[in-house]
């Protein structure tokens, strides 16, 4: 049987990103998608408009445009796009950042060749020897490496902590498990750091991951502290820090609005 895959592509301020995003959803890609949703997480620029234009004139696309009610950060979109695929019976749910620094063509072999089967997590991974790195600054290059060592070492975490091109299997997020995990930019190195306690099975993928017109939102300092919290909180109480409340504001609905819907949307 053929399994059924959703694509979810959480956006915030991609105005001049998400058609390039849209545009590597080759039919190479697309013949093991059955749905895409973009996650328009209240963005101030024009990227819901642009989004909703190219797919007007792309109708192949099986995709819908969801607008959050309200700003729920990175996480919170996650937390969007992963009950939609538990609600509407997903088998997997692949998540790829809308500012076009992963590249969905990266997964093509992992879905032609279902090497995800088996596996909880499909991680695309940014420093493996076939990654390829482009426009990425020497500092955050070394920044990224040194963080995934100690949290390899410490949390025996797999050698990436979040690269914007995941894989999910939908029956291991039934349990919400994740649902008190941050709602910001640290959503991803929360799920990856609960795979060790979890004991959920992982694959690394290489991929290719470039930075060129996107702002980051992910400061040098900021993160280099954050990072360093969560391993102090880890060494504290690995059960604890999984299974307790990360978010600063409790939300109760992670709740949107349907401001497109492509008529071609398959079943």
């Amino acid at each position: 049987m053929k399994d059924k895959i959703l694509l979810v592509i959480p956006f915030y301020n991609c105005e001049r990103q998400i058609t390039r995003v849209l545009g590597k959803i080759t039919p190479n890609i697309l013949q093991y998608i059955q749905e895409i949703i973009l996650i328009n997480n209240c963005s101030l620029d024009n990227g819901e408009k642009v989004a909703v234009e190219y797919c007007r004139q792309h109708k192949y696309l099986p995709a819908k445009i969801l607008r959050n009610e309200k700003n729920y950060g990175l996480g919170g979109s996650h937390k969007v796009g992963f009950k939609y695929a538990i609600d509407n019976g997903f088998d997997y749910v692949i998540v790829l950042h809308g500012d076009d620094q992963g590249d969905i063509q990266n997964f093509e072999s992992v879905l032609r060749e279902r090497q995800y089967d088996g596996y909880d997590l499909i991680l695309g991974s940014r420093f493996m020897k076939e990654s390829v790195l482009s426009g990425y600054s020497r500092i955050r290059t070394w920044g990224n490496k040194f963080f995934i060592f100690i949290f390899h070492i410490i949390v025996k975490t797999p050698r990436e902590l979040g690269s914007g091109l995941n894989m999910y299997r939908v029956d291991m997020l039934k349990n919400y498990y994740y649902e008190h995990f941050r709602d910001d930019l640290y959503f991803e190195v929360d799920m990856i750091m609960a795979t060790t306690y979890l004991k959920q099975r992982v694959l690394s993928v290489p991929i290719t991951w470039s930075e060129s017109d996107q702002v980051s939102n992910n400061k040098l300092i900021k993160c280099a502290w954050a990072l360093f919290k969560m391993l102090i909180s880890w060494l504290k109480s690995p059960a604890k820090f999984v299974e307790g409340e990360h978010r600063k504001m409790i939300i109760d609905n992670y709740s949107y609005l349907i401001v497109y819907s492509n008529r071609e949307v398959r079943e």
